[in-house]
């Protein structure tokens, strides 16, 4: 029986898939160790509002924004530069360099004698964000068999999330000063793990003309031994022959990507998901509402602890994305996204009517109320729009612009988180929480609608299909 199970394509435990899941853990080492960026900050803004022995305080709306919207910065200036370079760099290259800025964050942290050092730390903790998030769906989607690709590309937000629960915990419970030093423990690994343990995608050694490399990274990817089956060796190698097929046909002068790419009817039918998918993903208020979780609590007229709240959602967030990583490459991308926007709406509806009535009634007896439509919110939020968010969004492109479309693609999604972060808790303070949850329900209403019609099923697809 186990046998039989280990045996099938779809298992990550399948003996061709071994070094795909291998490579996918231990990239994924800077994902946890982002999160943990993120997450830590909820717990440590009340902290630095409310107690002056790190030797420094936050004391207005304005600098509250501005330490959460710099991640957004960072996150446009790590697209830009990563997307720039990666096809100049490799994946190999671009994934240490993100290591450099999330190292630097730390070091910020813990030598902070001003908020000016936090707005610093975050915008490189955005650098490495936005650099992580181009690069990885990228390099994961041309490692990775098509029938586990969406696994694969769900385990970055699920190590994410891993890291934010981290950042929750480390933020309630450790001192200011104790965090840097431990978290930096992570970067360095990944940096020594990447440098000796990955090598470059195929995809990228054919582009370069690097043939008898791109097939002994091949080669290593799909774990194929000179000790294999001949058959078994011919029947892999004929994917390797495909792949190399299609990206050296014809010269690179007259397949060099050109506006008129952009302007192809595939290219044009990708457009508009894309960016509703992008609008869903951020104006859901989704990640922004991670970042001041804590705040949120602690207007919800909940008697709960705020930070306890924000450690239990923490939890719920890996569940929403591990229930990803078993459904997204069996019930398909849409299905997810369709039960994710809707599940926003509803909770996020609900959260408003709740703090509305709690301002004129006594809802004592019902402070786990906010808890549990926060939770429902960020589970189902995370089942797809979460989850499936980058797979989805490579693998809406046509082939030939797709590294290009997605890079651009994923700046004007940093471009939002920037804003989100940056009016988030501006708008709880000048709206009232009940109008901002309803505002982010409206979003994900809309989202659903467009994606029961316009968003087309990828599950499967070929990365060298259109």
């Amino acid at each position: 029986m186990l046998v039989k199970l280990f045996n099938r394509p779809n298992c990550l435990l399948n003996r061709r898939n071994r070094y795909q899941l291998l490579t996918t853990l231990l990239i994924n080492l800077i994902s946890i160790s982002h999160g943990i960026g993120i997450g830590w900050l909820s717990p440590t803004l009340r902290k630095l509002q409310l107690d002056s022995s790190v030797g420094f305080q936050i004391t207005s709306e304005f600098e509250i924004s501005w330490v959460g919207s710099m991640l957004g910065m960072g996150s446009v200036t790590g697209n830009i530069l990563v997307g720039t370079l990666l096809s100049r760099l490799g994946s190999k290259r671009s994934l240490l360099l993100i290591a450099i800025p999330h190292s630097c964050l730390w070091i910020l942290v813990y030598f902070a004698k001003s908020v000016e050092y936090l707005y610093a730390g975050r915008l490189l903790a955005g650098i490495c964000g936005g650099g992580m998030y181009i690069v990885h769906p990228i390099f994961l989607s041309e490692i990775a068999d098509a029938n586990i690709r969406g696994t694969f590309s769900a385990m970055v937000m699920l190590s994410v999330n891993v890291g934010i629960l981290l950042g929750y915990i480390m933020g309630t419970h450790l001192s200011y000063f104790t965090i840097p030093w431990i978290v930096l423990v992570l970067p360095i690994a990944y940096f020594v793990s990447v440098l000796l343990f990955i090598k470059e995608s195929p995809m990228h050694l054919i582009r370069s003309g690097k043939y008898s490399e791109a097939e002994r990274s091949f080669r290593y990817y799909k774990n194929i031994k000179d000790t294999d089956n001949i058959n078994d060796q011919h029947r892999a190698m004929e994917d390797f022959d495909n792949m190399k097929a299609v990206l050296t046909k014809g010269d690179q002068l007259k397949d060099a990507i050109t506006f008129k790419d952009f302007c192809t009817r595939p290219a044009l039918k990708a457009y508009g998901p894309a960016l509703v998918l992008l609008i869903a993903n951020q104006f859901s208020g989704l990640f922004s509402m991670v970042n001041y979780m804590s705040d949120i609590f602690a207007q919800s007229h909940s008697t709960m602890d705020p930070n306890t709240c924000t450690i239990i959602i923490g939890a719920v967030q890996i569940l929403g994305t591990y229930v990803t990583t078993l459904l997204c490459d069996i019930c398909g991308r849409k299905l997810l996204m369709l039960v994710s926007t809707a599940g926003v709406a509803i909770s996020l509806t609900g959260f408003g009517f709740f703090t509305q009535y709690a301002r004129e009634h006594d809802v004592s007896e019902y402070s786990w109320v906010p808890l549990l439509l926060m939770s429902m919110d960020i589970f189902l939020g995370n089942i797809g729009l979460v989850g499936c968010f980058f797979v989805s969004l490579v693998e809406i492109f046509p082939v030939k612009i797709r590294a290009k479309a997605a890079s651009m693609a994923i700046v004007i999604c940093s471009c939002f988180v920037f804003v989100m972060l940056n009016i988030l808790p501006i708008c709880m303070k000048q709206w009232g929480i009940s109008a901002t949850m309803w505002s982010c329900a409206g979003v994900a209403a809309f989202s659903f609608a467009y994606f029961s019609v316009f968003l087309k099923e990828t599950k499967g697809k070929s990365m060298l299909d259109d």
